[in-house]
């Protein structure tokens, strides 16, 4: 697989990431207003990471995959997860928020055991996915809190 292939499938599940956040952004009630701040900042950092990735394959002079993709288990996962925010209870809203990051996580980690990224691409995509490792642990503590006390 070569590295625009890599780059574009991340930007496509960067894409996803960020409807699934606005979704979840939208749908949230009152007693959650704490997760619409941190979802829309996870959302406007995946717009960024897409923006950075586009213009690494714009500049190998490769087409950009700018929309959203079903192709894909990983990015299915994103996709299957908007459906499924709308719970109200913070518990399911952070499961369903936490079963997405567990699949951008995966397709960050896939791109970069694959061996094929160098050189910016390489830096770029691995200082992508240590905010995607961070935001996908501070979405699981939430989680884990938000089991203790349901």
């Amino acid at each position: 697989m070569k590295t625009t292939t890599i780059l574009n499938e991340l930007i496509e599940i960067n894409n996803d990431r960020i409807e699934g956040f606005q979704k979840a952004a939208l749908d949230i009630k009152d007693e959650n207003i704490d997760l619409k701040a941190i979802f829309q900042e996870y959302s406007t950092q995946s717009r960024k990471f897409s923006q950075e990735l586009v213009a690494l394959v714009a500049g190998l002079g490769e087409e950009v995959e700018t929309g959203n993709t079903i192709a894909g288990t990983l990015h299915r996962a994103w996709i299957d997860v908007k459906s499924l925010f709308g719970g109200n209870d913070r518990l399911s809203i952070l499961n369903e928020a936490e079963r997405g990051e567990d699949a951008i996580k995966a397709a960050y980690q896939l791109a970069l055991q694959k061996g094929e990224l160098g050189g910016e691409a390489l830096s770029t995509v691995s200082r992508q996915a240590e905010e995607i490792k961070s935001a996908h642990d501070a979405i699981k503590a939430l989680r884990d809190a938000a089991k203790l006390t349901s």
